[in-house]
């Protein structure tokens, strides 16, 4: 439940004086200025009270030469109109001089301004906060339009993400590739007599299925229509053999195809590929379904398939493209921006590692699992966020290696929410509470959590060792929030609701969101 409790303070009265005090006469009725004699030094009695009246008004007292004067606080003037004892009246003197100007120590350090106070908010999230079903819990919340940290639990401390990584790997490859990027297969004619070799560019969605067939990559390109391109450039040069041999060129990417610290059973389960410059349909078993079991082979896979279309070969080996092959054929991937789109919606891993590498090979980092982290950072660098202790192991989020503090969220999810630069796109990408992509689920923000349906955009994040959530509230009151959530450790399929509910929390309260 949100608790709301009202609070109000009140500013004590500082007791400073906000008036002047006037010359008074003296007892006698002579002026102090028309006194024909100096006044006698005020016997010990007037002076007593005289002291007592100076602390009451918080005044500066001298008694100098028979004198009293009473300094009032901003103002030159000074009046006393004391009686003396005995009868005889007691003139007190009145000064018209400026107090001395404060001598500055140069050593001392300025006091710094004092910072506005926050105001005092009163809802609260503590009890959805304290469902075990969180675990080891970590979140972060912030106003978007103020920068103001409204709601921190372990914030700063970078931990893993799972598959909330995809927005980090997302704004990377914007920054790095732009939105209208597309990754190209090309099939260059071979050195041997008869032989040609297909050369991958980093594309996972080119699909083995016929053109026309809709698969879970909008936009992929299809084999049968590279073969095509290739069948027409060979039949043109009549010296041409009959074509019978294919190379595969998988070169693009190197080092490892499966990073060291994923689970094997990902790639058992069909939520991951190998990762390898050339294959098709993410190297899906089913093209058309986005949990389908993966190969040990995704290259072989293509090139058996490409053999297929092409008819007559007899011979499928891997190999390199020679320099300055002529060109047979090429055919494109879908843009950066359909891609981000289905890494972010439906947390295509596959896709997510295509990303990640291409960031890392067009920032010069390198083309293996190990130059991602540079590769991406330097892609987060244009956003003028501090990177520190961020570290990128994978670009889908399946390593529990990877670590991001949900402050370093929090801060590149305003960024996403204003869409700057190309981030817009990221932004249109998310699932959305109750309505599209993998917040769009059953299981999620369903019961009381369907108040906030439609005003959640985030990514979703799920491993064996923790479930994420991260992204933008439109809250209720009107302002909007930039959160992350971590549930990490031993979790299970319900800390997805727990996560839910606390967003929920989040959405309710809005600006009067409570720390507490």
């Amino acid at each position: 439940m949100i608790d709301e409790t009202d609070a109000a303070g009140e500013t004590p009265d500082d007791g400073d004086p906000s008036g002047e005090t006037s010359a008074t006469d003296a007892a006698d009725g002579t002026s102090a200025t028309d006194a024909a004699e100096p006044a006698e030094p005020p016997k010990a009695g007037v002076l007593t009270a005289i002291a007592a009246f100076a602390r009451t008004h918080r005044l500066p007292l001298m008694i100098a030469g028979g004198v009293v004067a009473l300094g009032l606080l901003g103002t030159g003037a000074v009046v006393a109109g004391v009686a003396g004892s005995g009868g005889r009246a007691a003139s007190a003197a009145l000064s018209t001089s400026t107090a001395p100007t404060p001598t500055v120590d140069p050593a001392r350090p300025a006091p710094a301004a004092v910072a506005t106070a926050s105001r005092l908010r009163s809802c609260s999230v503590a009890d959805r906060a304290a469902d075990g079903r969180l675990a080891n819990f970590q979140a972060q919340v912030m106003n978007a339009a103020t920068g103001e940290v409204l709601y921190d639990r372990g914030g700063t401390t970078a931990s893993r993400t799972a598959s909330v990584m995809k927005v980090l790997t997302s704004a990377a490859a914007l920054s790095v590739l732009g939105p209208d990027y597309r990754a190209a297969t090309t099939v260059v004619k071979g050195s041997e007599p008869g032989s040609v070799v297909l050369v991958g560019g980093g594309d996972v969605t080119l699909s083995r299925t016929s053109t026309g067939t809709e698969t879970v990559y909008p936009g992929a390109a299809h084999l049968d229509d590279l073969a095509a391109q290739v069948e027409a450039a060979w039949a043109a040069d009549p010296s041409n053999p009959p074509l019978t041999k294919l190379i595969l060129d998988a070169s693009y990417f190197s080092g490892d195809e499966w990073e060291p610290s994923w689970a094997l059973k990902e790639r058992d389960d069909g939520y991951m590929s190998n990762i390898t410059a050339l294959m098709v349909d993410g190297d899906r078993d089913d093209p058309g379904a986005n949990t389908s079991g993966r190969s040990a082979d995704p290259v072989g896979r293509a090139g058996d398939a490409f053999a297929s279309e092409l008819g007559g070969v007899s011979v499928v080996e891997r190999g390199v493209a020679p320099a300055g092959a002529a060109q047979l054929g090429q055919v494109q991937s879908p843009t950066v921006a359909q891609l981000v789109d289905k890494a972010l919606v439906v947390s295509d891993n596959t896709v997510a590692e295509m990303l990640a590498r291409l960031v890392a090979i067009e920032t010069g980092a390198g083309n293996t699992f190990g130059a991602i982290n540079a590769g991406v950072l330097q892609g987060l660098a244009a956003y003028g966020i501090d990177t520190t202790g961020v570290t990128v192991v994978d670009g889908s989020g399946l390593s529990d290696n990877n670590a991001v503090p949900p402050s370093y969220l929090t801060r590149l999810f305003v960024k996403i929410n204003a869409r700057e630069g190309n981030l817009g796109v990221l932004m249109d990408g998310l699932p959305v509470s109750g309505v599209r992509g993998s917040l769009g689920y059953d299981d999620r923000f369903s019961g009381d959590n369907a108040v906030a349906d439609g005003a959640v955009s985030a990514k979703t994040g799920w491993i064996d060792t923790g479930y994420t959530l991260s992204g933008v509230v439109r809250a209720q009151d009107g302002s909007t929030l930039t959160f992350a959530i971590y549930a990490l450790g031993e979790v299970t399929g319900e800390a997805k609701q727990a996560i839910d509910t606390l967003a929920t929390g989040f959405y309710l309260c809005g600006d009067n969101l409570s720390n507490q």
